[in-house]
């Protein structure tokens, strides 16, 4: 949709953060991390996200990116892969 490429997996490297605008990673749809205006470098990334994820598997894992111009939901299928499964125009 906007600003540029969704990867369709996303990297464990990847930053769990939208800058402006929120993130958050759900377990069964309940936000156990956000971003709640946290510095960048405080924020988590994907591998943070499937390690929590990895040690209670038997659930829905999802973290979304929400931004002006891009909102991405990935979901995790399997170990260490969290597949694209949603985009949208953002909140502007």
């Amino acid at each position: 949709m906007n600003c540029g490429y969704k990867p369709e997996v996303a990297s464990m490297d990847m930053v769990i953060a939208a800058g402006f605008g929120e993130a958050h990673l759900k377990k069964n749809g309940e936000i156990i991390w956000s971003e709640d205006n946290k510095e960048y470098k405080d924020c988590i990334t994907v591998k943070d996200a499937e390690e929590m994820a990895a040690k209670d598997p038997d659930n829905d894992w999802r973290f979304e990116i929400i931004g002006p111009l891009s909102e991405v939901e990935y979901q995790r299928h399997d170990k260490g892969k969290w597949v694209l499964i949603r985009t949208g125009l953002g909140f502007a």
